[in-house]
């Protein structure tokens, strides 16, 4: 079973950058699809982006398109999630996920980190 521990949130102004990462424990890492959700306070956990383990593929929610950049570095068994443009509405925890594929992922049946704060001021 993965494990994975994100790092990186803390308190940023609109408009200000931040970049999060995920570590994960399996050695079989460059197997799993990864991913990132969102949940702010009162909502939903909500996908926010996916990058596939076969061909980098990724996926984005409409609501971070082109603000959103999500890679992975296989060799340091690390997924990151780059943020730009952030807004106060991007304000939640950011849990980081990895699923055997993205249809697994999109049903939240993958392994979960505890997530990491993101807080943007206006």
């Amino acid at each position: 079973q993965v494990q994975l521990v994100e790092s990186g949130g803390g308190l940023v102004q609109a408009g200000g950058s931040l970049r999060l990462s995920c570590a994960a424990s399996a050695r079989t890492f460059d197997t799993y699809t990864m991913g990132w959700f969102r949940q702010a306070p009162g909502k939903e956990r909500e996908f926010v982006a996916a990058i596939t383990r076969i061909g980098g593929i990724t996926y984005w929610a409409d609501s971070v398109k082109g603000r959103f950049t999500i890679s992975r570095d296989n060799a340091k068994n690390t997924v990151y999630l780059h943020m730009n443009s952030l807004k106060p509405e991007d304000t939640a925890v950011y849990h980081c996920t990895a699923a055997t594929n993205l249809a697994s992922m999109q049903a939240m049946s993958g392994t979960w980190g505890q997530g990491t704060q993101v807080t943007v001021s206006s």
